[in-house]
């Protein structure tokens, strides 16, 4: 058993509510889409984009079904994916009520 298994069922998560709260927290919306074109106008030296272009967009790259049985087996996980595992139990456990996790929990 991997440290983020027994985290998981410590907390009673199931690892399928990681997989559906990574979809909703990293799909792209419309204002991602306005900060990456801001981005681009801002390289151009116009003020009011480099304002706009300060925000990070999300990264449109949920956590996947097999990303995630590779880090409940123990096997290695990259950091970005590990990221987004962390920003997925953190959605989860403010659901719950309870304190955040950080990744030296976890991994």
């Amino acid at each position: 058993m991997s440290k983020l298994q027994d985290y998981l069922k410590n907390q009673n998560i199931d690892a399928r509510r990681l997989l559906a709260a990574s979809q909703s927290l990293e799909a792209l919306r419309p204002e991602d889409r306005a900060t990456r074109l801001a981005k681009k106008k801002a390289k151009g030296g116009d003020e009011s984009a480099k304002e706009a272009a300060a925000k990070k967009p999300r990264s449109g790259k949920p956590l996947s079904r097999p990303t995630l049985n590779r880090a409940l087996a123990g096997g290695t996980v990259s950091g970005a994916a590990k990221t987004r595992l962390l920003r997925a139990l953190n959605a989860v456990l403010g659901q719950k009520k309870k304190g955040e996790a950080s990744l030296r929990d976890l991994f």
